[in-house]
């Protein structure tokens, strides 16, 4: 069953680097905090890599102005969200983190099957706002589409 808006954010073990391999779990990252999390189909991939996290890049003063953390997720390990984030010169505090085993996703019930690409198990294209560790805006994308998830999307969804 899919998270729906009301719900409390499922508690799991995310990992990112930091001074090596770092683990934190969702009631740390997400309770007593106003979070945008968004989703990726993988690290390095196209859209992902050209229009997703290149947004929130470039709107991440925006969310922090607000009070907002932001963070981005995908079925990689944290090495690879690590190298991913510097690629691309993500700024300090927008948080890569790893769902390697898609726990998260899995419990979110926000998981796709991407064998078809060689991918495995990875997660739908998604974007969320939560406070205090309850899902207050959703937006899932449709297969192949980026237009719900968006940074610019997100902002337009917030509460003022």
């Amino acid at each position: 069953m899919t998270i729906q808006i009301g719900d409390r954010i499922p508690e799991v073990v995310l990992k990112y680097i930091d001074d090596g391999v770092q683990a934190i779990d969702t009631p740390t990252l997400f309770d007593d905090s106003k979070v945008v999390l968004f989703a990726v189909p993988g690290a390095f991939t196209p859209t992902c890599s050209e229009r997703h996290l290149p947004g929130f890049i470039e709107h991440f003063d925006r969310f922090r102005d607000r009070g907002i953390t932001v963070a981005c997720m995908a079925v990689n390990d944290p090495f690879v969200m690590q190298a991913w984030g510097e690629q691309l010169a993500v700024p300090k505090g927008l948080r890569m983190l790893s769902d390697g085993n898609a726990d998260l996703t899995r419990a979110l019930g926000l998981e796709m099957d991407a064998s078809g690409y060689g991918m495995g198990v990875r997660s739908k294209r998604f974007a969320l706002y939560a406070e205090d560790g309850i899902v207050r805006q959703l937006f899932v994308e449709a297969p192949g589409e980026f237009r719900v998830s968006s940074a610019e999307h997100m902002l337009a969804q917030l509460p003022a």
